[in-house]
C-alpha cells in the first residue's frame, strides 16, 4: 500500500529528520561528544581525502583540507544574514546547485530548515555542522566536519564574497556527502536541488513554446514562494559555458530572483531579475545595471527595483528579451498549486516506491510491447472533480533514485517516462493484450534522462492505470512516484496479490484401472526402484531424465539433483525421503501440466522461456506473485539473456508449490491472507 500524506501551504516537513550517520548518532550527540572530549569532529563517513573529491580521476590540484579557523581570524557561519550574494562558484561545475542555493536564500523559513541555525563558531563550536535535505519522501540530516578543500589557503569550491563566512561552502560539502563525492555534483538540473531543499514538485517550461501567460505564471510562482531557475540550451559540448556578446552564458544555470512591472514611456514594461552564480558576468543589453532605461523611469521606482546595481552577477532584463535569449525555465512549487489559478488548494499526495529489475519488471517503453506490460503498474481512482470544475487536476511526478551517488559505480540517469491508461474494473494486473489493443489516455511529453519528470493533467473521474518505465527494456533503477490530486484519490500498486489456488491431489487409482500411459510409467518405475518399490533422489533423477529425454521439444541438459530434492520434499506425504509409485504418479500429472505451460511460453522453441513471462506461467499454474517475489525469482533462475531453461523452471515451480503448501499448513485460522514476511522467509529458506 502507498504512504498517504497531504501538502497544504508547505513542503510536508516531518517532525524530525533522519540521521544519515553510519553509527546512527545525531548531530547533537556527536557535537556533545566532541565538546566533552575537547576534540574537533572528523567525519569518518566523508573523510578529508581525495576519494571525497573525485572518483573518476586523480585530483587535478594539490588540495589541502583546512578548517575555517585556519583560513581567517574570525570565522562566522553566517554574516549579516544569508543572501544570494553569499554564493560564488568555484572550480567545480555545479552552477545548477548554486543557482538553487541562491533561490533558497530568498525563502527564509525554507532556508532555516535546510541550514539549521543552531550551529556556528561560538562556544558550541566542535568542528561539526549539519544540514537537512529531502530525499525520496524523507528528510535527512547530514553532518559534516568543517575541513574544506583549499589551494594556497583559499577556498577553491563554493565560497562567500565575505572571506570569513562559511555556510555556503559547508552546505555544498554536505550535499556532496549526500551524493557520494564533490565530483558527483558536476552537471545537473537546478530543479533537482530545489526539490531536495523543499520536498516540492517541479515543472519545466520551454520559453519558445510556453503558454502566452508565462509572465503571470512566473509572477504567481514568485509571489507564492516557488524557487525558479533558467538556462540557455547548447547545441554541442563546445558551447558549454560559452559567453555571448550580450553577456549571457550558454549551458549555465541561473536563478530567477524577481519579477516586476514598471511604468515606462507611458506604458508598462515587464521585467525579470536573473542571477549568475558566478557572482559576475552579466547581461549588457536593455535594462542591465547601467542601461539608459533606468534614467527614464520614476526615481522612486528605480530605487525600489534597482537595489543591487553593482557587478554582483545579478541583473534585470525585459521579459521579451528573456524569452528570446533563454530556453528553459524550471519552477519548484513548494505546494503543487496550479500557477494559472488564483485560488490556493489543498492537495493530496500518494507516494509509491518501486524498481525496474531486468528479467522481471524492466519492460521498457511501449516500443517493447512484449515486455512493456511487465513494468510496475499502479491504479489511480479519481472520484470527485475539482471544486467548480468538471475535471480532476492531477500531477504525476516520476523520480529515479540515487543515480547521482551511483555515478562512481558507472551508472548515470536512465531515460524515463510514463503512460496513463483507462483501467478496467476488478483487474489485479493487466497483460500484454490490453496494451496491444488500448492506447494511452495521457502520458509524459517525452522520455528524458532527468532525475524527475513531472506533468500536470486534467482528467475526468474514473479508474486509471499508471505505468512508469525506462525507455529501453532491461534497464535497472529504483524509482519514486508522487501522485498529487486536489481531491483525495485512491491509489494502489497492481499485481500485488500473493496467493495460490492449488487443487487437492487425486485419490490413487487401482492397478486394474490404470491407463496405458500409467502402466508404462509403472513399468519404468518398478525397473528403477528395485525391491523397496520407492525411488530415492538419484533414482528419481534417472526416471525423469529417461522420460523427458524422449520429449524432443524440450531441450535441456537433464534434471538436476537439487530439482529432484525439491520434488521429493513436495510429494513425499509420509516423510520417508523417497517417493512411492502413487506419490510419483500424482507428481507426474502435475509434471505434464507444467510441461504444457513451459512449451506454451517457449515461443521461439529454443528450449527456454523469457523470465518476463514468469508471471503468466505461474498464474496458469494457479499461483499469483507480486513484483518483489517475481524479481527475486528472475534474479535466482534467469540467465544473462533473461531466460529460464526447463530444469530451472521446474525447480522454481516445484519450490513455489512447496512454499504455498507449507503456508497453508501454517495458516491455521484459514484466513487465506498471505503474510509477505513469511512468504519471503520460505522462499529464502528454500534457496530461491
Amino acid at each position: 500500500m502507498p504512504a498517504f500524506s497531504s501538502l497544504a501551504g508547505g513542503t510536508g516537513k516531518p517532525d524530525q529528520a533522519i540521521s544519515t550517520q553510519s553509527d546512527g548518532k545525531t548531530f547533537e550527540q556527536l557535537r556533545q561528544e566532541c565538546l566533552k572530549k575537547k576534540k574537533l569532529f572528523e567525519d569518518p563517513d566523508f573523510p578529508a581525502c581525495d576519494a571525497s573529491l573525485y572518483y573518476s580521476q586523480s585530483v587535478p590540484l594539490n588540495f589541502e583540507w583546512k578548517r575555517p579557523g585556519e583560513l581567517c581570524k574570525d570565522p562566522q557561519f553566517i554574516v549579516d544574514g544569508a543572501d544570494r550574494t553569499d554564493i560564488c562558484q568555484g572550480a567545480l561545475g555545479d552552477c545548477w546547485l548554486l543557482a538553487a542555493i541562491a533561490s533558497l536564500t530568498l525563502h527564509k523559513e525554507t532556508f532555516a530548515r535546510v541550514v539549521p541555525l543552531d550551529q556556528g563558531f561560538d562556544h558550541s563550536y566542535a568542528g561539526i555542522f549539519h544540514f537537512q535535505f529531502w530525499q525520496h519522501n524523507r528528510w535527512l540530516d547530514v553532518v559534516v566536519d568543517d575541513r574544506l578543500p583549499t589551494v594556497r589557503n583559499r577556498l577553491v569550491l563554493v565560497h562567500s564574497a565575505s572571506s570569513n563566512e562559511f555556510w555556503s561552502a559547508l552546505l555544498e560539502k554536505a550535499y556532496a556527502k549526500l551524493n557520494g563525492s564533490y565530483e558527483s555534483l558536476k552537471g545537473g538540473s537546478t530543479l533537482e536541488a530545489m526539490e531536495d531543499f523543499t520536498g516540492g514538485v517541479g515543472e519545466t517550461y520551454e520559453t519558445k513554446s510556453a503558454p502566452a501567460d508565462l509572465f503571470n505564471i512566473l509572477k504567481k510562482a514568485h509571489d507564492r514562494g516557488s524557487m525558479m531557475g533558467c538556462s540557455i540550451d547548447i547545441t554541442s559540448s563546445a558551447e558549454s559555458e560559452a559567453q555571448t556578446t550580450t553577456g549571457l552564458v550558454k549551458g549555465h544555470a541561473y536563478s530567477i530572483t524577481g519579477i516586476e512591472e514598471v511604468k515606462y514611456r507611458g506604458g508598462t514594461v515587464r521585467l525579470i531579475r536573473i542571477r549568475n552564480p558566478w557572482g559576475q558576468v552579466e547581461w549588457n543589453g536593455p535594462w542591465s545595471d547601467n542601461a539608459k532605461e533606468w534614467g527614464i523611469i520614476d526615481s522612486s521606482e528605480k530605487k525600489r527595483i534597482l537595489l543591487n546595481s553593482m557587478d554582483d552577477g545579478e541583473f534585470w532584463m525585459e521579459f521579451e528579451d528573456f524569452k528570446a535569449n533563454y530556453d528553459k525555465v524550471e519552477i519548484c512549487n513548494l505546494t503543487p498549486d496550479a500557477l494559472t489559478d488564483d485560488t490556493k488548494h489543498k492537495w493530496e499526495v500518494n507516494v509509491f516506491e518501486g524498481n525496474w529489475i531486468r528479467g522481471s519488471t524492466a519492460g521498457g517503453c511501449r516500443n517493447f510491447i512484449d515486455t512493456f506490460w511487465t513494468n510496475p503498474q499502479f491504479k489511480l481512482t479519481l472520484k470527485e472533480t475539482d471544486d467548480h470544475r468538471d475535471h480532476c487536476s492531477v500531477i504525476i511526478a516520476l523520480m529515479q533514485k540515487n543515480r547521482r551517488a551511483l555515478r562512481k559505480e558507472g551508472f548515470d540517469l536512465e531515460t524515463i517516462g510514463f503512460a496513463i491508461y483507462e483501467a478496467p474494473d476488478d483487474v489485479d494486473h493487466l497483460g500484454k493484450d490490453f496494451f496491444r489493443y488500448n492506447g494511452s489516455k495521457a502520458r509524459s511529453k517525452t522520455y528524458i534522462n532527468v532525475r524527475e519528470i513531472s506533468e500536470r493533467f486534467n482528467l475526468p473521474p474514473g479508474n486509471y492505470l499508471l505505468v512508469p518505465t525506462t525507455f529501453q527494456a532491461h534497464q535497472e533503477a529504483d524509482f519514486l512516484i508522487r501522485v498529487f490530486s486536489e481531491k483525495e484519490a485512491e491509489a494502489i500498486e497492481m499485481g500485488n496479490k500473493v496467493d495460490a489456488d492449488l487443487p487437492d491431489p487425486p485419490m490413487p487409482s487401482l492397478p486394474k484401472d490404470e491407463t496405458a500411459e500409467e502402466k508404462g510409467l509403472r513399468r519404468l518405475f518398478e525397473k528403477i526402484s528395485g525391491s523397496d518399490q520407492a525411488v530415492s533422489v538419484v533414482e528419481l533423477q534417472q526416471v525423469l531424465n529417461g522420460v523427458l529425454s524422449r520429449r524432443k521439444e524440450i531441450k535441456f541438459d537433464g534434471v538436476s539433483l537439487n530439482t529432484c530434492h525439491s520434488i521429493i520434499n513436495l510429494m513425499d506425504a509420509d516423510n520417508s525421503g523417497q517417493l512411492e509409485f502413487q506419490e510419483f504418479k500424482v507428481f507426474w500429472e502435475k509434471m505434464k501440466k507444467w510441461i504444457v505451460l513451459f512449451l506454451s511460453f517457449d515461443t521461439d522453441r529454443s528450449g527456454k522461456m523469457s523470465t518476463y513471462e514468469l508471471r503468466l506461467a505461474l498464474k496458469a499454474a494457479g499461483m499469483n506473485l507480486n513484483n518483489k517475489l517475481l524479481q527475486l525469482l528472475a534474479l535466482r533462475f534467469g540467465d544473462d539473456n533473461y531466460e529460464i531453461d526447463f530444469d530451472d523452471y521446474l525447480t522454481c515451480i516445484v519450490r513455489l508449490e512447496n512454499m504455498f503448501r507449507v503456508f497453508q499448513g501454517m495458516d491455521k485460522n484459514n484466513k487465506g491472507v498471505v503474510n509477505m514476511n513469511i512468504v519471503q522467509f520460505l522462499l529464502l529458506s528454500m534457496n530461491v
